[in-house]
């Protein structure tokens, strides 16, 4: 038997591929790795919203839920938000009012919907197209209507024509038999026509009436053959800030009171709004738990609460199957195999999950750069190391660089948690939201590890675990800055823990303060910031 060398798996590694989009789905499909209840979570009726920081997986989720609702016969429609629609930048054109901008979009999902509804009823031999054919013209018919704003003028022209023809005559001839002929011929005709002649002068606008969408979204179901369809809304955060709750919306009216869709919407949390509250407790946008099912955080399923068996197996069930996608002829019988294959020691490879911190991008990131290193090599905890810094700093730090104040408060969190205290973790009051905190998060340089840390001397009070990430301070172990661990303890600073403690009164010294670093912004900085 012969099993792929060293080269040819660094090679393969190299190659895998490092973001769900360009991957088709039968593809996402064999490298899907379930965590805990994701699938079963994900996969119920109900519309939901699926939140994750770039790199989590929210794509590959999504796909493999349309895809698993595909073969239980239900029809699934994915649509790309970065790609719905072909009007440029009319989504941030200011002269046009925000209602019209989200109008706009939504027609561009439902003619994108119609788009792929068309082309799965052409190629699904099981479905009637007469049936199903009039259904989607109405469905097209319902999200194309435009209304012009503006004044109307109305012109009607009337005409109306008659005709009279009249001929008299005799005709006699004389012969052995005299004859006389007598011809009297007359035509009358009459005929009117009309005309009407609009003009208007305004402005053309899209416009949804949601009663007909409605009653067409529930024809086009009806000639379904499951009756029903999984709608997945990928990239929420290339729409514009302020046009997102009305988008929102507007999905609330046309696709949720119609029984048999299930809309699934994934999203980036600290770049997302999905309503906009009244002064009467109305609101334009959709409840979150209310609307749609309690949201479902793929980065806490990503965290796996320290328990490094479940990391660790996770990880290793995603590199095999990439793999394997990539050398379907490989020898390999398990994950085990490939990685005592790959990797020096088991270590080397438990350095690969601490070093991805939950990100599955991240982890293939940095294994691809580490495979480039070893080459003929097998991957070793150096080669790990060096990859993981490289990827934070092109990655990573590159992204936050653009951002002076987050660059700021990245360079302070490094010096209080882990220059001052040697720790590779803080704690936050929890609820406490910080738009340069929200974007390092973002930006994974930051990773929460665990929420809701209970202070049993202040009830009511909790805190959330932040850990930094691990390119930060990789080129710092082995030395004197070495962090010592996860939190130093309050009565033994010198004592580390790695595990986040349910009563944080051990680790009070891990409680950062973020006014104090606002304090340490220049005037004009903050200034610029608040603008």
């Amino acid at each position: 038997m012969a099993i792929e060398s060293n080269e040819q798996i660094a090679r393969a590694f190299v190659q895998l591929t490092k973001r769900a989009e360009t991957v088709d789905p039968n593809s996402l499909v064999q490298t899907f790795v379930d965590i805990g209840t994701l699938l079963p979570s994900i996969s119920t009726n109900d519309n939901q919203v699926v939140f994750g920081r770039r790199g989590t997986g929210k794509t590959h989720a999504l796909v493999y839920t349309l895809e698993t609702a595909r073969g239980k016969g239900s029809s699934s429609v994915y649509v790309d938000l970065r790609a719905a629609g072909s009007s440029g930048g009319i989504y941030s054109n200011p002269r046009l009012s925000i209602q019209e901008r989200a109008t706009r979009l939504l027609v561009d999902v439902l003619e994108f919907i119609h788009t792929a509804l068309t082309a799965e009823a052409i190629n699904n031999t099981s479905t009637d197209l007469s049936v199903i054919g009039p259904q989607l013209d109405a469905l097209a018919e319902s999200a194309t209507q435009v209304r012009v704003i503006g004044d109307f003028s109305v012109e009607d022209q009337i005409g109306a024509t008659s005709s009279h023809e009249a001929a008299q005559g005799v005709d006699a001839s004389i012969s052995k038999t005299p004859s006389i002929n007598f011809t009297n011929n007359k035509k009358d005709s009459e005929g009117q026509s009309s005309s009407r002649k609009i003009s208007a002068s305004g402005t053309l606008t899209s416009h949804v009436h949601f009663g007909s969408l409605s009653r067409a979204l529930h024809n086009v179901l009806q000639a379904l053959p499951g009756k029903r369809l999984v709608l997945a809304l990928d990239e929420w955060v290339a729409i514009p800030f302020d046009l997102q709750p009305y988008l929102a919306d507007l999905l609330r009216r046309a696709f949720f009171p119609v029984q048999g869709i299930v809309t699934k919407i994934a999203a980036i949390e600290q770049r997302s709004v999905f309503q906009i509250k009244g002064e009467h407790r109305d609101y334009i946008g959709i409840e979150l738990g209310g609307d749609v099912s309690t949201a479902i955080n793929l980065d806490d399923f990503m965290v796996f609460e320290n328990d490094e068996s479940m990391a660790t197996k996770f990880l290793r069930e995603l590199i095999f199957k990439h793999y394997r996608a990539e050398v379907p002829t490989t020898e390999f019988a398990s994950a085990d195999a490939l990685v005592r294959a790959a990797f020096t020691q088991v270590n080397a490879f438990e350095e690969l999950v601490i070093a991805a911190e939950g990100v599955p991008r991240d982890a293939i990131n940095i294994l691809s750069i580490a495979a480039q290193k070893a080459l003929d090599q097998k991957i070793s905890v150096p080669h790990i190391r060096a990859a993981a810094r490289n990827w934070y700093l092109r990655g990573k730090e590159v992204t936050v660089h653009s951002d002076p104040n987050a660059e700021r408060l990245l360079h302070w969190i490094i010096d209080q948690v882990i220059g001052a205290r040697k720790s590779r973790a803080f704690l936050l009051r929890s609820g406490t939201r910080h738009e340069l905190v929200d974007t390092l998060f973002d930006e994974r340089v930051l990773h929460v590890i665990k929420r809701g840390i209970s202070a049993r001397d202040q009830p009511g009070v909790r805190y959330d675990a932040y850990k930094i990430d691990y390119g930060a301070y990789v080129d710092l172990i082995s030395t004197n800055n070495e962090p010592g661990g996860l939190f130093a303890l309050d009565e033994a600073p010198s004592r580390y823990v790695d595990v986040p403690p349910d009563d944080y009164r051990a680790i009070r010294r891990a409680i950062l303060d973020i006014s104090e670093f606002e304090a340490t912004i220049p005037s004009n900085a903050r200034s610029e910031e608040e603008t």
